[in-house]
């Protein structure tokens, strides 16, 4: 049997993907949090409440971290060179 981190093939097309999705929700989490931010210091409601805008930057900073974890895993095997 096969298991997932043994198929170096596959896991090599899927280092520059995960690097790419890493990459932009943590530029959109940034972004959320300066309209959470941004909303919260002028009183205003951008779309959603500042505290709306301020959970979906965690959310996606934590979606993040799991792409570069899945990343770093293939880095640690050495699969990337």
């Amino acid at each position: 049997m096969v298991h997932h981190w043994e198929d170096r093939d596959k896991l090599k097309a899927h280092i520059g993907l995960a690097g790419t999705l890493s990459h932009l929700s943590f530029s959109l989490a940034v972004i959320f949090a300066v309209l959470g931010v941004i909303g919260d210091a002028a009183n205003v409601k951008l779309g959603l409440t500042p505290c709306s805008w301020l959970l979906l930057a965690i959310v996606l900073s934590i979606t993040s971290v799991s792409f570069v974890i899945g990343w770093a895993t293939v880095w640690y095997l050495k699969i990337a060179a």
